[in-house]
């Protein structure tokens, strides 16, 4: 059984690993708005084309970059789900699913720790 854990554990640290290599990117329709976010929904970069400041309203780039972020975001999300689809109950649904593993890692190492009690 502690070997399962191990091994189960080794998987989640995998699964980790390219939850960290995630990056999904969204652009805007006119395409002077690109987000690319992390597999954590993290902005990791955003590129603003200079035509942007050609238009005054500050209210509707800030709408505009706020979509285009939240829809990298959704990519990632749907991405990472792929990444631990295997270790999720079969009717677990992306936009719900906690992706967090450390609760989960902290009692598998717990669990191989206690195997000499």
């Amino acid at each position: 059984m502690y070997d399962e854990y191990r091994q189960l554990a080794e998987d989640v640290r995998s699964a980790q690993a390219q939850m960290a290599e995630v990056r999904a990117e969204a652009s805007s329709d006119d395409g002077l708005i690109t987000a690319v976010v992390g597999g954590s929904g993290e902005l990791v970069s955003l590129r603003l084309d200079p035509r942007i400041y050609r238009s005054p309203d500050s209210d509707q780039l800030a709408a505009d970059i706020t979509a285009v972020v939240h829809e990298a975001a959704e990519g990632a999300r749907q991405e990472t789900f792929e990444i631990l689809a295997g270790f999720l109950p079969p009717e677990a649904q992306a936009e719900t699913a906690d992706f967090r593993a450390g609760p989960l890692l902290h009692e598998l190492d717990r669990q191989v720790a206690g195997r000499g009690r």
